[in-house]
């Protein structure tokens, strides 16, 4: 285990793996993790990363982040191809698993925890020590199974009730789940706010027995990669500041719409984006 020097107290604490994501362009960073700090970042949270990374391109922008690392043979990999089908996912490698042993004492108390799995590596049972933090969970990672050639696909979820009963919202994507509106409905029964992403659609927000959609506004997209962890991070920064769930989802709905007009990691907001933003929902 690598860990940074220093471990002072964070605000936003983000567990999961940074993946290496393969593109035309070749590697690329990617996985909540990485679009999940940055994001915090630029909202002015101190931010701290526990992942596993095998180290095979620079961090880039991550460098600059206290980091935990559980040192891999190969970093996490996805690939994603287009077919007339639809989008096909791929995982070629999967790095180590993150349990509590890898989190800084300091970091335990960290007011808002992002467990963010991508290839089942978070374990569920960190729920149980963040009992009095809030927590936001995006739990694609935990909806997800690949075969001997690496093909994902949905998958069950044994551990979802205990995970989002404790948990003070989630996010999760229409095609995490392939679009089944009563896995939709079970889940958000479990869970005190459940966002569900639904690209150039919007978003619909569960809370309380009630379900609003919030449509995203209009935009040229040219790479929606990480725009659902922007709206995650968005969305938990901001139902924690205000404890209120409509409004999160107004703010995080159009920082989201903004990511996807840039590629990749310049999808990060910027400062005057964020307050454009904010001045926009109040």
């Amino acid at each position: 285990m690598v860990r940074s020097p220093a471990f002072d107290p964070i605000d936003y604490l983000v567990i999961g793996h940074i993946t290496q994501d393969l593109s035309e362009e070749g590697l690329r960073l990617g996985g909540t993790a990485t679009f999940a700090s940055l994001t915090a970042r630029a909202l002015g949270l101190r931010v701290g990363l526990v992942t596993s990374w095998g180290g095979e391109i620079p961090l880039g922008p991550l460098s600059e982040f206290p980091l935990v690392n559980s040192p891999a043979v190969n970093s996490t990999t996805f690939e994603n191809i287009d077919t007339p089908e639809g989008r096909v996912q791929l995982i070629y490698h999967v790095a180590n698993s993150l349990d509590l042993n890898l989190i800084p004492e300091s970091w335990l108390n960290t007011p808002i925890v992002h467990l963010g799995p991508v290839a089942q590596e978070v374990e569920p049972s960190l729920m149980r020590r963040f009992s009095n933090n809030f927590v936001g969970v995006t739990p694609q990672g935990w909806l997800r199974a690949w075969d001997t050639k690496g093909r994902v696909s949905p998958c069950e979820w044994p551990e979802a009730a205990f995970v989002l009963q404790q948990a003070g919202a989630a996010v999760i994507s229409s095609e995490d789940v392939a679009g089944d509106e009563a896995r939709i409905e079970e889940l958000a029964s479990a869970c005190r706010v459940l966002a569900v992403t639904e690209n150039n659609e919007g978003v619909r927000l569960f809370w309380n027995g009630d379900v609003r959609r919030f449509r995203a506004p209009q935009v040229d997209a040219v790479d929606t990669t990480g725009a659902g962890d922007i709206f995650a991070t968005a969305f938990f920064f901001r139902l924690y500041a205000t404890r209120d769930p409509w409004e999160a989802a107004r703010f995080a709905t159009q920082l989201a719409s903004i990511s996807v007009t840039r590629h990749g990691l310049d999808g990060i907001p910027t400062a005057d984006e964020i307050q454009d933003c904010l001045v926009e929902v109040l």
